[in-house]
């Protein structure tokens, strides 16, 4: 916990939540069903951000041996990601966005302005939530890759689960069953980008995927 309560990574916390919470506001004004005031919203996410920038602050570096911000990654490591992006885009495209753009039509973007307001949303809570805080935690509680990887990977697919539980639209049990072995694998590719590069590859592989949206967009 020494980590963790450093000033200097309370304060790239901070400064990192305050980011993410500003680069969520477009994504907020645009949900039509939220209970909540725009502005409790930013607030909550300010503050969860606090805590999930710190763990990547605090433990990152210290267990994965790695910057939290690569910005010059292996040239490799990049093609890699980018095919492998593109791949998952076509599996996603061809195979369970048909279904689920009807069934649950507020996670897709419209047109390119709701795309624009998506996208950083995606980039600065989503990742952290689901990908780069829990990485990290669990390399600190656990200190193995692959025990890390496993439990993010399941974590994230519980959280698509209750996402999708929460909506009255029913989901069959194949497509359910597909859509969580599909996410899980997302999940081990995320993180072991993520652990192989930091923050911006992972943004990238995040950039690449949700690309895919933008050949579906209305023309406003």
């Amino acid at each position: 916990m020494r980590h963790l309560l450093q000033p200097r990574v309370l304060n790239l916390a901070s400064l990192a939540a305050l980011v993410s919470a500003l680069a969520s506001y477009p994504r907020l004004t645009l949900w039509v069903t939220r209970h909540n005031p725009v502005w409790f919203l930013e607030i909550t996410i300010f503050l969860c951000g606090i805590v999930l920038w710190g763990f990547v602050f605090a433990w990152h570096t210290v267990y994965v041996k790695k910057p939290v911000f690569d910005f010059k990654p292996e040239p490799r490591s990049f093609i890699t990601v980018t095919l492998t992006g593109i791949a998952m885009a076509v599996v996603y495209d061809l195979f369970l966005d048909p279904s689920f753009r009807t069934k649950l039509p507020e996670e897709y973007p419209p047109d390119f302005s709701h795309w624009l307001a998506y996208l950083p949303f995606a980039l600065a809570f989503n990742q952290l939530f689901i990908t780069f805080a829990p990485c990290d935690w669990c390399m600190r509680l656990f200190r193995r890759t692959w025990v890390a990887c496993s439990l993010t990977a399941i974590f994230g697919a519980f959280v698509l689960l209750m996402n999708i539980q929460a909506h009255e639209e029913p989901v069959s049990t194949p497509l359910m069953a597909g859509l969580m072995a599909v996410r899980i694998t997302m999940g081990f590719l995320a993180v072991s980008f993520y652990l192989r590069g930091g923050v911006v590859l992972s943004w990238w592989w995040t950039i690449v995927l949700e690309s895919r949206h933008l050949f579906h967009l209305n023309g406003r």
